[in-house]
């Protein structure tokens, strides 16, 4: 009865893994992938202006605060600059109220809604997740990230998509309620950059995987002192030990 059990549960889920259809995620090149990789700091800030006029309606990023832009190279009154554009809920005050202010680079990124129902109510019941940790909460990170962005097409003719879904051909089952983002020209960049989806995708991405580990370059850095320590150290201990031991065959 047991052995029989156990062939019924196996056929089920070889069944239901075979039945998933696997979606290869295309492989981009990131400048800082590799031991010496660094962020492209120009395409983060350009990144961040995605963000800020395409993402921020709808995501937040709770985790990032705009004293943190100043690693990307943005002055002091730059980001008290950005901050200033943004309505911070702060409080109580004096009388026990909540009230509103101008942000402050101390400040957190401003949350497009007050909670999470807001959140699930102007978007038909999903829940846009927080941008700052997604490179790292997904599967190959910022290639899935841009994939998804680049990822929306026509669907198949035998394909009915439900009201309020949208198909993407990285998307796991296909169907994600986020209409597709970008589109060519959508956002103009101040540096004279060409402004395709294409750019655009690297751009947001780029930024999001700095927010995600805004220390990588720090850690490589602390990685290539210790391998140089440890050289050293094994370039001593060999010269003390032929020292020591010179005179014993």
């Amino acid at each position: 009865m047991k052995k029989a059990l156990l062939l019924i549960f196996l056929f089920f889920s070889f069944h239901s893994y075979g039945a998933g259809e696997k979606i290869d995620i295309p492989k981009y090149d990131w400048s800082w992938k590799g031991f010496f990789g660094t962020y492209d700091r120009a395409s983060a800030q350009r990144g961040l202006k995605v963000y800020r006029e395409v993402c921020a309606g709808c995501h937040s990023m709770n985790y990032l605060s705009y004293r943190n832009l100043g690693d990307l190279g943005f002055s002091e009154d730059h980001i008290k600059a950005i901050a200033a554009e943004y309505l911070i809920l702060d409080g109580p005050n004096d009388e026990g109220e909540m009230f509103e202010r101008d942000g402050m680079p101390s400040d957190q990124f401003a949350n497009p809604y007050a909670n999470i129902k807001a959140a699930r109510a102007a978007n038909n019941g999903a829940y846009p997740p927080d941008l700052s940790l997604i490179v790292k909460a997904r599967p190959k990170g910022a290639d899935y990230v841009k994939a998804l962005l680049l990822g929306y097409v026509d669907p198949p003719k035998d394909m009915t998509i439900p009201s309020g879904q949208h198909y993407n051909k990285y998307m796991a089952g296909n169907l994600i309620a986020m209409t597709s983002p970008l589109s060519d020209g959508l956002v103009d960049y101040d540096d004279g950059t060409q402004n395709s989806m294409d750019q655009m995708s690297t751009d947001v991405t780029t930024f999001l995987a700095w927010a995600a580990e805004p220390s990588l370059e720090d850690r490589k850095r602390m990685g290539l002192k210790v391998i140089l320590f440890l050289i050293v150290l094994f370039v001593l201990a060999y010269i003390s030990k032929q020292q020591i031991w010179r005179d014993i065959k």
